[in-house]
């Protein structure tokens, strides 16, 4: 049991030798340490399933998401270590802040695949409809390529077609009218073959020629665009068989999958954002705790450890600048006093060689006198 506390006491960053004068505060740590080392392991686990989503492996999901499970451990445990209480609470909040917006940004980043993985089976069968959706979109894309020529086509065909209905329309309406004028039904009311009818007869065996005419026209024009068509249509449905139909189930469709639902349901709504509250909670709560609770005898320990370090380094730093200083002034002063003397004794030799030149220059002329 102390192995594992002590453990819990190493993840929480606590300094050993000043928790060896604070027993009282080892429960504190070690809760806080527990934290820390759970936040890793979901990190693991988070970070082991998003990676197998994306690489299908589990050698390599596991060994990824060791490394960065350890990272966010190593991070919480610098984050908490880092957190040291001063006293005073705006002080301490204001040191605490960057140090909370990490750990939520953390928590965010831990809890999103989790949280793919709690929902898994929704996110199955909403995955399958966007399948669908994906692949219904990549064949309207293939048939949009090919759908101008074929409605192009269809539409000659239509023409060409009515063009055919209306001559046939239109032969089948005289032929009626030859034969009402014929058995009296219609026209003069006057059954007769005279010479109404045989106008109205030639009429319709006109319209019946260029019926004909027409069909021998139109028709083959008529197969041969149908035939277009066909070809058209079956381009694009090889088009459409050579899709690539792989599945899909990668990371980013999974949180697609996740959003759409969320956006869909209240209640997937408000689960998901439960979930990450919790980790925010989770991750964010050694920090919470430091900055909520009185200063512990650790921290009045570590202070005062702390601050005998400071006042020595102090001290150390104050005598060597002192050191220095004073150096500085005693190689100053002693090197102009050195000028100076320096200065001095030349100043002296130039006057004893001046008054020697002008002692000469007296008695050169004193013998210039006496040889006159």
């Amino acid at each position: 049991m102390k192995t594992l506390q002590d453990f819990f006491l190493f993840c929480s960053g606590v300094d050993a030798s000043v928790l060896e004068k604070c027993p009282t505060d080892r429960n504190k740590y070690a809760g806080i340490g527990a934290t820390v080392f759970f936040t890793g392991v979901l990190a693991f686990f988070s970070s082991g399933y998003a990676l197998f989503t994306v690489f299908d492996s589990y050698p390599l999901s596991i060994a990824f998401g060791l490394v960065w499970g350890l990272m966010i451990f190593n991070l919480d445990r610098y984050i908490v270590m880092s957190m040291k209480s001063n006293g005073q609470w705006w002080r301490d909040l204001f040191v605490a802040f960057p140090r909370l917006v990490l750990a939520i940004l953390l928590a965010v980043v831990i809890s999103k695949p989790l949280e793919l993985k709690i929902f898994e089976k929704e996110i199955r069968a909403e995955m399958v409809q966007m399948e669908q959706e994906v692949f219904k979109q990549q064949e309207d894309r293939v048939q949009e390529r090919y759908r101008a020529q074929t409605e192009d086509l269809r539409t000659q065909i239509a023409a060409l077609k009515g063009e055919i209905a209306a001559k046939s329309a239109a032969r089948d309406s005289l032929a009626q009218a030859a034969v009402q004028e014929a058995d009296g039904t219609g026209g003069s009311r006057q059954r007769n073959l005279g010479p109404i009818y045989r106008a109205k007869k030639a009429e319709a065996e006109q319209a019946q020629a260029e019926l004909t005419y027409t069909l021998a026209e139109n028709q083959p024009l008529i197969r041969e665009k149908e035939q277009a068509v066909q070809a058209l249509e079956a381009a694009a449905q090889r088009d459409v068989a050579t899709l690539d139909r792989s599945k899909y189930d990668g990371l980013a469709a999974r949180i697609d999958a996740l959003s759409r639902l969320s956006a869909k349901s209240l209640a997937i709504f408000y689960a998901s954002l439960f979930i990450t509250l919790l980790f925010v909670a989770v991750e964010t709560a050694p920090i919470v705790v430091k900055l909520i609770s009185y200063r512990s005898p650790y921290d009045f320990v570590l202070h005062q450890q702390e601050h005998v370090f400071q006042m020595a380094n102090l001290e150390q730093t104050t005598l060597l600048s002192n050191q220095v200083k004073n150096k500085l002034k005693f190689d100053t002063e002693t090197g102009i006093h050195r000028v100076q003397a320096n200065i001095a004794a030349e100043k002296a030799v130039i006057d004893q060689k001046l008054k020697e030149t002008l002692e000469g220059l007296k008695n050169r002329g004193l013998e210039w006198e006496g040889q006159t």
